[in-house]
């Protein structure tokens, strides 16, 4: 593209199976052109309990490195993924919280007309993962944005089995983000790129 499409990836991971995948999609949409940014939201549980299971705070200890999601990194962007871990069927309240510090650059319309997306990961096949990006999208939709969910367009999303975005289940934390979730992050992230660059080539 003559152009790069600009993406940013922001996710929570309380254990890390979010964080993968925002890698995933963030290295793959720079592979299809993209100037991409991966930015992680911060913690708000105390110290203490984070470090009082060790996969929490060997998450937090792998991805100290990975830069704070600001405001400007969502107006910065053509296209916009987020993800979280599912909490009782809803978005975490680590990324909730992110979402409420946008409202100063929604009132000046700096979030309508992108391209935005997202991605989860439950404890198990059914715990809310498809209810998780469908409250995601609810502030997506209040942004003026344009959601672009993966929805069953190829193969590999016949296989991750949901059409809304990107969706690991971890067996309770013990099963690791697979082949199964990666190709489907794939399809997601070539996707929104991909139409990112439409829009923008048609706007521009």
């Amino acid at each position: 593209m003559e152009t790069a499409v600009k993406v940013t990836v922001v996710y929570y991971s309380a254990t890390g199976h979010v964080a993968d995948i925002a890698r995933e999609i963030a290295v793959t949409a720079e592979k299809a052109g993209a100037e991409v940014r991966l930015r992680r939201v911060a913690e708000l549980a105390p110290r203490e309990v984070v470090e009082s299971q060790p996969a929490w705070a060997a998450n937090a200890a792998a991805t100290a490195d990975i830069p704070l999601a600001t405001v400007e990194d969502v107006v910065w962007a053509d296209a916009v993924v987020m993800g979280s871990p599912t909490r009782f069927g809803n978005v975490a309240a680590q990324l909730k919280q992110f979402l409420d510090t946008l409202g100063g650059a929604w009132q000046r319309g700096e979030l309508a007309d992108k391209i935005y997306s997202g991605f989860t990961s439950t404890g198990s096949a059914h715990g809310g993962n498809e209810s998780t990006l469908l409250a995601l999208m609810h502030s997506f939709h209040h942004f003026g944005g344009i959601v672009v969910a993966p929805g069953f367009t190829h193969p590999d999303k016949f296989a991750d089995g949901n059409p809304y975005g990107t969706a690991h289940h971890d067996g309770g934390g013990a099963v690791p983000v697979g082949d199964v979730t990666r190709n489907a992050a794939r399809v997601q992230a070539e996707r929104v790129v991909r139409l990112a660059g439409a829009l923008t080539a048609a706007t521009s």
